[in-house]
């Protein structure tokens, strides 16, 4: 098990017989072993629980019955997914004990697919923050080089299927957070359209923009996962009851012969806040979809990529600060002893979340107050619908915009972790998705020229419902740029080069 299989060549060597899903899974415990004291990507192992549902995959093997799609899969959630075998901390001391009564839909889909679940993964506190720098657990750290950020604030998930401890992983992507860290350690993330995948048991950021969806290294991979958590949820009022299609079909069938990709005209005039080697990983990208057959268009998104970000950072604070109103320090998760209940309040929230998640409470419900509504939630809202029909007037003249992921690649630990604004920039071109509800997906389109390479992420965007076509035109180009690479393990410090 020295080679890091795909999710798909686990299946197939498993209804092989090559070998069983207790050895695939002790081959990813034994890496994490090797590899995390390093890079602090989990918060968590569940090896009791692993070991247990990997045995009853060989089991439902041996008497030839069907394991399911992702049998033996080895999977990690990030740390914001209930999962009644291990905590759901969120990356805060709010929750560092709690552990979840019930089990988030999306992991048991997973385990009824024959997914094993390796443990939870390492992210910025309540999925706030651009570099999983803001964990209270620690910061996790970039594969590829371990002085880097690997993004945020999925960022443990997504080092985890770059570091090749497990195929596939789970994020929750609210304003870019799992194509942010995609883009950052060279592996494929996926946000879904709003409504695609259940978020019953995914503690809330902002409810209106989260959305759950995969990590992994090949396109075939990135189909499995959605066809597995992609299900109707009757117990999700935001879950959408239209049919899903096998998105593996998808991929099998790509092509991109006669399809129009767009480019952004107004990222013209935004070439001074891009990396050179970001812009020009994007037209690397672009030639390769034009010798593919697709026909490269131009579209206008003003208003999204000008007002994206500061709308963005109206209405998910002012969504955050009622959604972690509940984290009082009465009802349950961390609290501290006092004379008076104002007095438990503040102490509990002063010591229970760290600075970010205070600086979002606090701009939330600033402008959710009565005299700054109108100014600012309610204009905030009028612009995401005006961004939402300029989306549809784009997509009337193109199958798919191209943008990049983040304007340069991954940044080095420390360095924006005190200036806030220049943390939120690194997002300007994955918030404008989720405030209009579209899916995207995150790919790796080439590496920095840099002694110690990094990683370049180019951003795919379709309209609602479009997973099928970000899908095939991610395995088309994945004929060109292979799939995805595990980070080598020279880049890791302690690593022992196995």
């Amino acid at each position: 098990m020295d080679r890091m299989l795909s999710a798909d060549e686990i299946v197939r060597g498993l209804l092989a017989k090559e070998f069983s899903a207790a050895e695939v899974f002790r081959s990813s415990l034994e890496r994490v072993r090797r590899m995390d004291p390093a890079l602090s990507a989990m918060l968590s192992v569940t090896e009791e629980a692993g070991m247990a549902a990997a045995r009853a995959v060989d089991e439902c093997v041996a008497r030839g019955e069907d394991p399911g799609p992702l049998a033996g899969v080895p999977v990690v959630l990030k740390d914001n997914m209930c999962y009644r075998a291990a905590p759901t901390t969120c990356g805060s001391r709010m929750l560092e004990r709690w552990t979840p009564p019930y089990d988030a839909a999306v992991v048991t889909a997973l385990e009824g697919a024959g997914a094993v679940i390796l443990g939870k993964t390492n992210m910025d506190e309540f999925a706030m923050g651009g570099s999983t720098e803001y964990s209270a657990f620690g910061p996790a750290s970039n594969p590829w080089d371990p002085d880097r950020v690997p993004g945020g604030s999925s960022g443990g998930s997504a080092v985890a299927v770059a570091a090749g401890y497990v195929p596939v992983a789970l994020g929750s992507d609210t304003g870019g957070s799992i194509r942010q860290p995609a883009s950052y350690c060279g592996v494929y993330g996926m946000k879904p359209t709003y409504g695609l995948v259940s978020r019953r048991g995914l503690v809330a950021f902002a409810s209106s923009l989260d959305q759950i969806g995969p990590f992994a290294r090949t396109a075939a991979d990135l189909a499995r996962m959605l066809s597995v958590i992609a299900a109707p949820d009757p117990g999700d009022g935001t879950s959408s009851r239209r049919a899903r299609p096998e998105y593996g079909a998808a991929v099998a069938s790509a092509s991109l012969k006669g399809r129009k990709i767009a480019v952004v005209r107004e990222l013209a005039g935004m070439k001074a806040s891009l990396s050179p080697d970001v812009e020009g990983t994007l037209a690397r990208v672009l030639d390769l979809c034009r010798r593919e057959g697709a026909e490269i268009v131009e579209v206008s998104l003003p208003r999204s990529l000008e007002f994206g970000l500061p709308c963005y950072y109206i209405l998910a604070p002012a969504e955050a600060s009622s959604n972690l109103a509940r984290f009082d320090g009465v009802r349950y998760g961390f609290s501290r002893k006092e004379r008076t209940l104002k007095a438990l309040y503040e102490r509990t929230r002063g010591e229970g979340f760290g600075p970010e998640v205070k600086r979002r409470i606090l701009t939330g419900t600033y402008v959710l107050s009565s005299g700054y509504y109108d100014a600012y939630y309610l204009t905030a809202q009028k612009v995401r619908q005006l961004m939402k029909e300029e989306f549809r007037k784009a997509f009337a003249s193109c199958d798919l915009i191209a943008l990049p992921t983040a304007p340069t690649p991954a940044f080095r630990k420390g360095e924006l972790v005190d200036d806030p604004i220049q943390m939120y920039l690194a997002d300007i071109f994955t918030l404008p998705v989720n405030l209009a509800g579209l899916p995207a997906l995150s790919l790796n389109g080439g590496f920095t020229a840099d002694a110690r390479p990094l990683p370049v992420g180019v951003q795919l965007i379709a309209p609602q419902w479009g997973e099928e076509g970000l899908l095939s035109a991610a395995a088309v180009l994945e004929r060109h740029l292979g799939p995805a690479s595990v980070a080598p393990m020279a880049a890791v410090k302690g690593g022992d080069g196995r």
